[in-house]
């Protein structure tokens, strides 16, 4: 009877349910007094917050990291970072592989839905590629990062700080060990550095491109009219999210008073890197409580949107934008198909995203009102907020420590919905309903 039960889990439940299991360990283990600098129980609700903020690549936190764990509790964390970062059945995956243990079909179909994979054939190949891909370019950035830790911080904390924060940077998670600067600095001290903001940003990129896009380019190398379609796609969008936004903050944002000591320098950096972080990372290198309104806007914004399918980065991620903006010009010039680089994109692909995007965007704004509602903080900070969790970013506006017990759980809920995904939700709370075969009779609405 058991093993019938196993059977009927889906694909999408047993997705859900490893995070889960992922994240209940990881908060009992943070429970634990090894786990905290000072030797004593951390409250169990504020271990499930930073568990769930790790494993589900966000960057939220209720206490410094560097101050309040310890290096047994910051080395949970990076780990939980990099099951999070990679997924809950890759890393599963990963585990077969390397113990040479056979992998059958259904572990082949579940790795598939957890990473949307196209097609099963060559997921195990796939696999092997995700591993390879992380592990070179988490090592590269560490050896950039070395390059202005070591020196600084010395050997063993240098070396520690390189290989943290490249890991929370790749898998766009956002912890960071700067308390010792001031607790939630973030990469405030390092606004100018290039060798630490440029190694960043890049691997936050790399990051959130996504494995399937990295494949095709490595394939296809400069070939750019051979890419698949969502390759081009994701290209494309990607490089107007980091453009567009880091001119608005040039030329605007950081041309403000309150940003007057920042040199030509770290005002381009600055921008550049703004740019970047809210596309789920979570770094910040800037105080975002003093950015303006609009500013704060455009953040949430790029916050909900996110990476792209198949990334470490959370969102509703650019493939849905770039279909809505597809359907959009398809209805201005009265084309009865969504077309893009020359290629037809079938119906079911925009009723896909048309419902990611709005389920975000309830689940989003609805946690930003109740917020707002239980702690009285303004509606601007409880939206950034919220938006922060969804789209497992991690930025904040510096109330995320003072916010109360039933506004964390919420912020827990958002970001695991968030990592999870809309559709994966969605399949594994509608399984086992069968679509009927019938058709209705069609009818028109107006709509507009």
């Amino acid at each position: 009877m058991g093993s019938w039960r196993m059977r009927r889990i889906t694909p999408a439940q047993i997705i859900i349910l490893g995070f889960l299991f992922i994240i209940l360990s990881g908060a009992v283990l943070l429970m634990l007094p090894i786990s905290s600098k000072d030797g004593t129980f951390t409250p169990f609700l504020d271990c499930l917050f930073t568990a769930t903020s790790a494993t589900c690549v966000t960057g939220l936190v209720v206490f410094d990291t560097y101050t309040h764990w310890s290096f047994f509790g910051q080395s949970v964390i990076l780990l939980l970072i990099q099951i999070g970062g990679l997924g809950v059945i890759t890393t599963a995956l990963a585990i077969a592989l390397f113990t040479k243990r056979k992998i059958g079909f259904r572990e082949r179909f579940v790795m598939q839905e957890s990473i949307s994979a196209p097609q099963v054939s060559g997921i195990v190949r796939l696999t092997s590629f995700i591993l390879k891909a992380t592990f070179v370019l988490e090592l590269l950035g560490a050896i950039v990062l070395a390059i202005q830790f070591l020196p600084e911080y010395g050997f063993r904390k240098g070396l520690w700080f390189s290989i943290f924060h490249s890991v929370s940077a790749f898998c766009n998670a956002g912890f960071d060990l700067m308390g010792h600067r001031g607790e939630y600095s973030s990469l405030v001290s390092y606004v100018g550095n290039p060798i630490v903001t440029g190694t960043i940003m890049f691997l936050i990129v790399a990051g959130g491109l996504g494995f399937f896009v990295w494949k095709d380019i490595k394939e296809k190398k400069w070939r750019v009219h051979t890419y698949r379609l969502q390759t081009k796609i994701v290209v494309l969008t990607t490089f107007l999210l980091l453009l567009l936004p880091a001119i608005y903050f040039f030329f605007y944002e950081f041309n403000q008073p309150q940003w007057a000591d920042l040199s030509t320098k770290e005002r381009i950096l600055a921008s550049m890197f703004q740019s970047v972080t809210p596309r789920t990372a979570g770094f910040n290198s800037v105080d975002y409580a003093a950015m303006q309104s609009s500013s704060i806007l455009i953040s949430i914004c790029l916050m909900l949107i996110g990476g792209s399918p198949g990334s470490t980065a959370g969102g509703f991620k650019t493939t849905t934008l770039a279909m809505l903006v597809l359907c959009i010009r398809s209805v201005i010039q009265k084309k009865e198909s969504i077309q893009g680089f020359g290629r037809r994109i079938p119906p079911e692909v925009l009723r896909s995203g048309v419902s990611i995007f709005t389920l975000y965007l309830v689940l989003f704004l609805t946690g930003g009102t109740i917020i707002s509602c239980i702690d009285g903080v303004s509606l601007s900070s409880a939206l950034f907020e919220s938006a922060s969790a969804i789209g497992t970013v991690g930025l904040t506006v510096g109330i995320t420590r003072d916010l109360s017990d039933i506004s964390h759980i919420i912020l827990i809920l958002l970001m695991y919905f968030g990592r999870v995904g809309g559709l994966t939700m969605i399949y594994a709370v509608t399984a086992g309903h069968m679509p009927s075969p019938a058709q209705l009779p069609q009818e028109k609405i107006t709509v507009g």
